[in-house]
Parts: structure tokens; C-alpha cells; sequence
């Protein structure tokens, strides 16, 4: 049986089609990729989200893997570069948006732990500082990177010099993925558990 020639070419439009939303959904807006390219690397969409404060979106989180993750350690231990993406929906003041994040390593670290953190969160802190504010659409990527460490990029400028160590990497994706993380529904979006 052979099918018209305007058959063939309406279902190959389809399946074009199909594979076009295959490879992006909308959140809030926010055009999510299921895949990103870190250091030569393509890795795959583990999971996206909105984090909201109160009733408020602040912004849509992505994180991108080498292989499907669903816990902190696994995010750690997964091998080769990582992404967390976090893409604003409203304005806020970056400073005080920079002491959030030290607070939640402090809600997801050992206190013991804390002091090896803290000229790591005081150069973190700094970036943010700098940035004064985020408008909506304006992104932060933390990528690890092995063999150079956490990259920090915020409106599109790369933040100073990599945060090396990996404990450092571990303790700010505490803050998404820890046991006390900033929001518990982000959390399992990120780790695409329903």
C-alpha cells in the first residue's frame, strides 16, 4: 500500500511538530530546555520548577545532568558538569537575595562545617551585592565544571574567579536539594519526582 504524497508530507510536518514540543515546555513563561550544553558537554533537563515566596513566583529553576538524579548526593556523585538554572519572574534586590542563600546553607550544613563555608559564601555574598538588582528575565547559572569548579554567570557576565572546592558546590546545592531546602515543591520539581 503506498500512501499520497500529501499524506507522507502532512505526517512528516507532524512528527516535526511533535518533536518541537518534545524538546521544550513553558513555565511562567520561561522557555525550558530539555537539554543544555556545559563545557562541551550536553546534558539532559533532570527537572524545572517555580519557587514561590509566599504567594509571590521570584523565579523558574532548571537543573541539567549527565544522568537522572533525585537526591543531593546523587547530584553530587552524577559524573561531569551540572547546571542549576534559576530565571526571574519579578524583580528583587540582589543583596538581600545573596543573604537567603547563605542562610540556606546554614539551615542544610552541620555547624561544624560552616567555618571551612565561609569566605566561599562572604565571595558569593559579593556577587550579588554587585548585581544590585534582578529583573524579570534576567538569569543565574551555577555550573559545575570538573577540574575548574562552580561557575557563576549572572545577566550573561561570568562572576569572578570559579568557587574550586567541591564541598563549597555541594553546600549551595544544599540550599535546593538539602534536607531543609527553600522550597520543598522546587525541590521535587528540580528532581522530577511528582
Amino acid at each position: 500500500m503506498t500512501l499520497p504524497k500529501s499524506l507522507l508530507a502532512g505526517l512528516a510536518s507532524l512528527m516535526l511538530a511533535c518533536s518541537a514540543f518534545a524538546t521544550t515546555q513553558e513555565i511562567s513563561g520561561v522557555k525550558v530546555e530539555d537539554t543544555a550544553t556545559v563545557a562541551g558537554t550536553k546534558l539532559q533537563l533532570n527537572g524545572a520548577g517555580i519557587r514561590y515566596k509566599a504567594v509571590f513566583k521570584v523565579y523558574v529553576g532548571e537543573l541539567y545532568t549527565t544522568q537522572k538524579v533525585s537526591s543531593l548526593e546523587e547530584l553530587v556523585a552524577a559524573p561531569g558538569p551540572k547546571r542549576l538554572t534559576m530565571t526571574f519572574l519579578r524583580e528583587i534586590e540582589a543583596g538581600p537575595f545573596g543573604k537567603l542563600l547563605t542562610r540556606g546553607v546554614e539551615d542544610n550544613v552541620p555547624k561544624n562545617e560552616m567555618s571551612k563555608l565561609v569566605p566561599g559564601l562572604i565571595r558569593m555574598g559579593d556577587i550579588f551585592t554587585v548585581n544590585k538588582a534582578l529583573m524579570p528575565g534576567d538569569i543565574i547559572l551555577l555550573d559545575w565544571i570538573p577540574g575548574t569548579g562552580m561557575v557563576v554567570t549572572a545577566k550573561g557576565k561570568v562572576q569572578g574567579e570559579p568557587f574550586k572546592e567541591p564541598e563549597f558546590f555541594k553546600a549551595i546545592m544544599s540550599i535546593w536539594f538539602g534536607t531543609s531546602p527553600a522550597d520543598f515543591k522546587l525541590k521535587d520539581a528540580l528532581l522530577g519526582i511528582k
